[in-house]
């Protein structure tokens, strides 16, 4: 009865569409994770994210949890993750693609998930970085480390989303190092983002970490833009 009382009282609501969640359900209304657009990109469409980076950057597999389209629930979810402090949203979708993951093969030898960085002072402003829950959800699913401490961004731009295509790509080119190497060298690490658009974010830092001697590159994204 107490409790029913609290979710009167303090209703919690759906990460995607915002409507008051019932009692039985957990970040996500019913309607919402039957109609988010799952890309099944690690099954059926595994290839389609590889195109993306062919010819730009060597990786061995790439997918992504969902397709991201403009005023959608999925820019819903990622706007209220990053911007609204609903860090848990990254804990259950790295649950939810963890899960997926481990069950394929290509993923199984995984053995660092590292986080595509944030400018130290981005991650002053938002206080988080949007995808490290994520990540240390999906390395806890494939029984792999989650390391940040190896990939930093060198330089503070403005936020890619009001810029242009070719101008996003420029402003990313080239603005990330490697350090702690060392951790890195023959292993099978998978890098994780929030959404692939250009693809020049991940681009950057797959070549930047492929200086590394026997290292492989995986990537996992929460959403990408069709």
């Amino acid at each position: 009865m107490l409790r029913d009382l609290a979710y009167l009282l303090y209703p919690i609501y759906c990460a995607a569409c915002n409507s008051p969640l019932y009692k039985n359900e957990r970040l996500l209304c019913t309607s919402c994770r039957h109609e988010l657009p799952l890309g099944n990109f690690h099954n059926v469409n595994a290839k389609k994210i590889e195109k993306v980076f062919y010819g730009r950057a060597k990786i061995e597999n790439a997918t992504s949890l969902f397709v991201f389209h403009k005023d959608s629930l999925v820019q819903n979810l990622i706007h209220n993750l990053k911007y609204r402090g609903r860090e848990e949203i990254g804990t259950e979708l790295g649950q939810w693609l963890g899960s997926d993951l481990s069950q394929i093969t290509e993923y199984q030898d995984i053995d660092i998930i590292i986080p595509v960085p944030l400018h130290k002072k981005r991650l002053q402003e938002r206080g988080y970085n949007q995808v490290e829950k994520f990540g240390i959800e999906i390395a806890k699913k494939l029984s792999a480390k989650y390391i940040d401490s190896v990939l930093k961004k060198k330089s503070y731009n403005k936020k890619q989303s009001k810029h242009g295509r070719l101008s996003r790509w420029i402003n990313t080119s080239e603005t990330f190092k490697v350090e702690n190497e060392s951790l890195l060298v023959n292993k099978h690490i998978l890098l994780i983002d929030d959404i692939v658009t250009t693809g020049a974010t991940i681009e950057a830092c797959v070549k930047e970490l492929n200086t590394i001697p026997g290292i492989k590159i995986s990537i996992a994204t929460m959403a990408i833009t069709e």
